[in-house]
């Protein structure tokens, strides 16, 4: 199969773990017979500093002839004063709406060979598999009115959050079909006892569950829901909710699973993919060959199961990065007190020399269940 590819590396740690991600994917393609048509285009500050655009229009045009794209992380404290507009982070919103993709899928496991990573106790997490299905395209963060206004001192600002009902449908009927491929448990998170979004949310989520009979439904305020996280994980199947109260809770979650490096994400529902690793763009550590790339690699599990329909070799992917972890192999952020970490490059080559092993092997499917607690 060919695969056609937009890569858009972006700002900070992204170029570094896009390219152990494209590693990856390009040793799956030789082990599984594919082809990969791979094009590398700017976006976020990058692209600002070349083109005075976050989102060039060369960059959209690449990504809606692709079939799937691969982000690697935009933004950085140097853009901090543009206007929102020409901030990295519009190009990625204006990306996300142009493909279509309102539905954000994030998955966090726990793996039983850094469970020590995690704040909680090796109980609480035992048996940890989330998914996290967020609204993408609506909310505080497309809705208008935005904007700062009146003179120094006595300024308002102002967001707007707006959610139509056929936008919740659709985002509900993803997630109660997502939870029929799992343990058939869905939890709508909202604000309902105080925001009309979310009692129009609650009552919409509620109406699509009379479709779905055999998914449990249940609801939880999103406070209640940041407390259950912490206290029992292992309780939640498929979380659904609207798009910032996803974008905080999935960063939790990356605290309770151990790593936000291990977190990787799919948004989809348009004909075109993104996929990207939940963590930020972490100027910090960019450029030092240090950087987690294991978020980015399980996008790519994600990227092929989701657009490619190749769940042998998104399974392999997943495999590779269990057994690395399961074999000691740590990046800075997931190494102990007194263990010698490898770096971006060294674990990407790690991935793809376990998915080559399990290729020849031919055990996909069987080695894939390995991985989690």
């Amino acid at each position: 199969m060919l695969l056609k590819l937009t890569i858009l590396p972006g700002d900070g740690i992204g170029p570094e773990v896009t390219e152990g991600a494209t590693r990856v994917l390009e040793t799956v393609a030789e082990s599984f017979g594919h082809q990969l048509h791979l094009t590398r285009k700017d976006i976020g500050g990058a692209a600002l500093l070349s083109s005075k655009d976050p989102l060039p229009p060369d960059t959209l045009q690449t990504c809606l002839s692709a079939q799937a794209v691969l982000l690697g992380a935009v933004g950085g404290p140097a853009f901090d004063d543009f206007p929102s507009h020409l901030r990295p982070e519009s190009g990625l919103l204006k990306l996300r709406r142009k493909l279509g993709a309102f539905a954000n899928l994030r998955p966090a496991v726990c793996y039983s060979a850094i469970a020590h990573r995690s704040p909680l106790r090796a109980d609480l997490i035992r048996g940890t598999d989330i998914l996290i299905v967020r609204e993408l395209l609506g909310g505080l963060y497309f809705g208008e009115p935005r904007l700062i206004q009146g003179a120094s001192g006595d300024r308002a600002a102002t967001n707007t959050m707006r959610y139509r009902e056929p936008e919740v449908d659709r985002i509900a009927r993803v997630a109660f079909e997502l939870a029929r491929s799992r343990r058939r448990k869905l939890t709508s998170v909202d604000k309902a006892n105080v925001l009309e979004c979310s009692r129009l949310w609650r009552e919409v989520v509620t109406e699509v569950a009379q479709d779905f009979p055999d998914i449990a439904l249940s609801h939880m305020y999103v406070d209640s829901a940041a407390m259950a996280l912490v206290m029992r994980p292992a309780d939640f199947d498929v979380l659904l909710t609207e798009n910032m109260f996803g974008d905080i809770l999935s960063d939790e979650v990356g605290g309770v699973v151990g790593s936000l490096g291990l977190l990787a994400s799919a948004s989809i529902g348009g004909p075109i993919g993104l996929y990207e690793p939940v963590h930020g763009s972490a100027p910090d550590i960019a450029g030092r060959g240090i950087a987690n790339p294991l978020g980015a690699i399980l996008s790519c599990a994600l990227l092929l199961r989701y657009s490619f329909r190749l769940e042998r070799e998104a399974a392999c992917i997943e495999w590779a990065v269990g057994r690395v972890l399961e074999s000691g192999n740590r990046t800075a952020d997931l190494a102990r007190t007194g263990e010698m970490p490898i770096g971006t490059t060294e674990m990407s080559q790690k991935v793809c020399d376990a998915v080559t092993e399990l290729a020849r092997a031919g055990s996909v499917q069987r080695a894939a269940q390995e991985q989690s607690v």
